[in-house]
């Protein structure tokens, strides 16, 4: 479908591959070659203020005090006439589109800002995270997963409040959490004109931390580098994102898709005229920044990424985490009490409630994702400040037709990413949909193993600590975990053999 022409002219932009063949041009005097360097459209600025002083900042985030792990939270409102984009040319599969700003609309939104108190822990990296609303509200589950690392090494983080249901609620959200709902007196001004118009709101918060006008978000922090994050539902929204817009505006120095599925969010929707993508699109291969593309079991087969995959190249990675799933204990409930990486954070229970308000019927997933994300979020900051590109994960192994994976003799994932979570497992970790009330399908399963079982594998503690031990390096060594967390994964390891070893 090509629609309209809007009032702007797109962008003469050229890819990375055509950048570096274009021809080299000289002048009459036969001057040295000059590089052409591609033309993108200016981003507008919003006008930034802050909140009503009416109760406190919304979001779902940690129980802990971010004061007392060296962070502080600020809230930010933003302002300003947002586009809706059209399509050029048909939006293909291998993500190469060419899109135009189309109608404009007025937008007030706001942002949620963690940022160091101390300037000189700021490592110059802002990480902007599309805010979920599948849930009917606002989370941020990227940072739920990796907010150990995410500090750890000194990121501002912000969430951007970017689509309509986080501001105004749907009629099927799970709790009624939205923000006008929540503190009316606090965010009764926000406006939202409808997801059409969120991908050049995502630029907009971009554009006010980058470029500044009268209210800093940074409080005069230097920003070096802008990395966009979006998970799930908002990882599609940023796959669209990445195929789209990025090519317009240079917006961010690079990207974390987390957990898509195979397919990606409608470049427009209702109430303008849809603009649907194409079925399972690969991320574009002409891109000049890096992406990233992190995936759970639950992304590749329930979800279908398995119909999405690509090639890795110099600028993008995959990486497929065994014994994972999309949504799982350490991001939704044990995580939000993380401060320093205890060793406690690694150990393997089961659970089947999610703060009470969703309960499976069985016990939710509760692997090794937040520590191999953990390792993804260092090594794409390195990847952008340094070009020092993450090391290449092996797939996960699926049947033929990519309707299930292919398991070892105690039940867990072959392939992937490997950790001592499968490779000296204390239970089967699984990605397969979980039965119950609300998102349990999304959360996987966790079966410890009986005494004997762990007694039949390992002998004994010491056995089981070798094994440990043994697999946790084999993951630092191979650049998937960290050594911080392979630490405190070690550190556990008695303790869970202790809570195994009599009869459950």
């Amino acid at each position: 479908m090509i629609l309209p022409t809007p009032r702007r002219a797109a962008p003469v932009v050229c890819t990375v591959l055509a950048c570096l063949l274009l021809p080299a041009c000289s002048d009459n005097n036969n001057n040295s070659n000059k590089v052409i360097e591609p033309e993108y459209l200016p981003v507008s600025n919003p006008v930034v203020s802050l909140p009503p002083d009416e109760g406190a900042i919304s979001l779902l985030s940690q129980n802990f005090d971010l004061g007392t792990v060296g962070y502080e939270q600020a809230e930010y409102f933003l302002e300003g006439t947002a586009s809706a984009y059209t399509n050029v040319s048909e939006l293909g599969a291998d993500g190469a589109w060419t899109v135009e700003p189309g109608e404009e609309a007025a937008y007030k939104t706001r942002i949620v800002v963690y940022r160091p108190i101390d300037p000189a822990d700021f490592n110059g990296n802002v990480l902007m995270e599309w805010l979920n609303v599948t849930a009917g509200f606002e989370t941020p589950p990227s940072w739920g997963t990796g907010q150990l690392e995410m500090r750890r090494g000194g990121s501002v983080w912000i969430g951007v409040s970017a689509q309509y249901v986080g501001i105004e609620g749907s009629p099927r959200a799970l709790l009624p959490l939205h923000l006008k709902a929540v503190n009316p007196e606090r965010y009764g001004s926000l406006v939202h004109p409808g997801d059409s118009f969120s991908y050049d709101i995502f630029s907009q918060a971009a554009q006010a931390v980058r470029s500044p006008s009268e209210i800093n978000p940074l409080e005069g922090l230097n920003v070096e580098r802008l990395i966009a994050y979006g998970e799930s539902q908002s990882a599609g929204r940023l796959t669209t994102y990445v195929n789209a817009i990025h090519p317009l505006y240079n917006t961010f120095n690079g990207y974390m898709i987390h957990s898509r599925g195979d397919g990606s969010s409608p470049l427009a929707q209702e109430p303008q005229v849809p603009i649907p993508a194409p079925e399972s699109p690969l991320v574009r291969t002409d891109l000049n920044v890096p992406v990233m593309t992190f995936e759970t079991e639950t992304d590749v087969v329930l979800l279908g990424y398995v119909n999405a995959r690509q090639a890795d190249t110099d600028l993008i990675r995959t990486w497929e985490v065994a014994g994972t799933a999309h949504g799982d204990y350490y991001t939704f409930v044990s995580g939000r009490d993380d401060t320093v990486g205890a060793p406690i954070f690694a150990s393997v229970i089961e659970e089947k409630s999610v703060l009470g308000f969703i309960t499976c019927d069985q016990p939710m997933n509760n692997g090794p994702q937040h520590y191999v994300f953990n390792r993804a979020v260092r090594a794409l900051n390195d990847w952008v400040e340094t070009g020092t590109a993450p090391a290449q994960s092996p797939r996960l192994e699926v049947n033929d037709d990519g309707s299930d994976f292919i398991y070892d003799d105690l039940g867990n994932a072959r392939g992937g990413i490997r950790t001592p979570y499968v490779d000296a497992p204390s239970a089967i970790l699984r990605g397969e949909a979980n039965a119950g009330n609300s998102f349990c399908f999304l959360f996987g399963t966790t079966s410890l193993f009986s005494a004997d079982q762990m007694a039949s594998l390992y002998v004994d503690e010491d056995g089981f600590l070798a094994a440990v031990s043994d697999a946790t390096d084999a993951a630092v060594a191979a650049g998937f975990l960290l050594q911080e967390d392979a630490d405190a994964i070690i550190a556990w390891a008695p303790e869970q053999w202790r809570s195994q070893a009599m009869d459950q």
